[in-house]
């Protein structure tokens, strides 16, 4: 008997089920940023924009460091979510083993990485001097909570594999009302600055992993995690690391085209580099609502495919295109019109807001072309395909950012020039990504049920 937690993906309307399980992860990366752009109101008005721009000059580089091994947790997903769709049980309970110690193992060469490259990777990136040290302090202590970080986020693929969304949820609330109170104690009762909000990261981020691990310890059936059964058996692991490679890699090289146009927006100086930094915050909450039917997608589609039901993937597709293209319609939009006052809420310099509005104006008008491509990625990855998603997300986004930056963003040195890059790299992407789905659905029309691709 299913627990009250859990969806069944494999029977009955879709509609309705995808909606109930994309919510509730919506909701939690929106939760998710509003506590980080706390963090960021709080830096900004309190500890000034030099500190907000050494913050915001962080988070592509640390998406760098951290997709590659964040993306086995999407290799973890699709293969307990397939198991757990056909029945498995000893493969789906091997695999939540395996990734549990994969994200430790991960989160400590992580915390490693991190202490050692940051600085001189942060120097290399052009970071201006008033900025550096405090962007080099903050990403040193961010790194510390590695370990704890990578184990909530491959616990939270556990759980939506198996069709819940609301407990990580609800963990998620806690951990963020709690780095919303010590960034207030820090930051402003202490007078810590950027290292205060990094601790305040890295505390919250310890009760979250707590108590994800102690819900699945208290699972019942095959997802259950018995912390003396933490062992890498080879065949899961590998498949995990197959899957979740490629889904890495593409988030890195991703980051690392980021880190290039960050590279670039830090050559117009600080002021743009905070306004970029206020923007990039408010589209998070569009991308993030768009991204949970990327997840939707995947792992609806992995437990169909586990099941054998090949057909009811397309209606998958369908209902999660349909859906992320009014989301990504309706929030961009939103944001862009009340662009100004939203701004305002980081900082109340007029020039930091201009830079902010020139952003929006780009970005978040076509953002819903960022989310119709992820829709097709995740039901690719859901269908075992992580190599080739990869491969036109490298060559088609990633590929055409970094020859914009080096051709036509040389040719006319401008902020606006810099951000087309983005919709052009989306438009052209999302539609190789359809011409693909189209030939992979043909092929397991044919032929079936395929476990993995080779």
């Amino acid at each position: 008997m299913k627990k009250s937690y859990e969806i069944d993906m494999c029977n009955g309307p879709l509609f309705g089920k995808i909606l109930t399980f994309s919510l509730p992860l919506m909701l939690s990366g929106i939760l998710q940023l509003l506590f980080n752009a706390a963090d960021t109101v709080v830096v900004g008005r309190f500890a000034g924009s030099t500190a907000l721009a050494a913050v915001g000059s962080t988070s592509s580089l640390i998406n760098l460091l951290t997709n590659l091994f964040i993306g086995f947790s999407v290799g973890a997903n699709v293969l307990i979510a397939r198991f757990y769709g056909a029945k498995k049980e000893k493969d789906a309970s091997e695999t939540v083993h395996s990734a549990i110690l994969l994200s430790i193992i991960c989160g400590v060469l992580l915390l490693v990485l991190g202490v050692v490259v940051t600085r001189q990777i942060l120097v290399w990136m052009g970071t201006p001097e008033e900025v550096l040290g405090q962007a080099a302090l903050y990403m040193k202590i961010y790194f510390m909570g590695m370990p704890v970080m990578l184990l909530y986020n491959f616990g939270s693929s556990i759980l939506r594999a198996i069709g819940d969304t609301r407990r990580p949820l609800y963990y998620l609330m806690a951990s963020g009302v709690l780095n919303v109170i010590l960034n207030l104690i820090f930051v402003i009762g202490f007078q810590l600055g950027v290292a205060g909000v990094a601790m305040a990261t890295v505390i919250s981020q310890v009760l979250s992993a707590f108590l994800i691990l102690r819900c699945l310890s208290r699972l019942e059936g095959s997802c259950r995690l018995d912390l003396k059964k933490l062992c890498l058996k080879k065949d899961k692991t590998i498949q995990i690391i197959r899957i979740g490679f490629p889904a890495g890699l593409q988030g890195v090289v991703f980051s690392l085209s980021n880190v290039l146009i960050q590279s670039s927006v830090n050559s117009f100086g600080s002021v743009a580099m905070a306004g970029n930094t206020a923007a990039m915050n408010l589209e998070g909450f569009i991308y993030i609502a768009m991204n949970s039917f990327h997840q939707t997608a995947m792992s609806f589609t992995s437990q169909n495919l586990g099941a054998g039901k090949i057909k009811r993937i397309n209606q998958v597709l369908l209902l999660c295109l349909a859906m992320v293209t009014f989301v990504g319609l309706s929030m961009g939009w939103a944001a862009y019109l009340a662009g100004k006052p939203l701004l305002h809420i980081y900082s109340s310099d007029g020039e930091v807001i201009r830079y902010g509005i020139m952003r929006l104006s780009v970005i978040c008008t076509t953002y819903c072309l960022c989310g119709i491509m992820d829709v097709f990625v995740g039901v690719l990855r859901g269908m075992g395909y992580s190599f080739m998603p990869m491969v036109v997300s490298l060559l088609g986004a990633c590929g055409l950012r970094i020859l914009w930056i080096f051709t036509i963003f040389q040719w006319h040195r401008s902020l606006l020039n810099l951000y087309i890059s983005y919709p052009v790299s989306w438009f052209i992407t999302g539609g190789v990504h359809a011409l693909c789905y189209l030939g992979v659905k043909k092929k397991h029309m044919k032929i079936g049920y395929s476990s993995v691709e080779k």
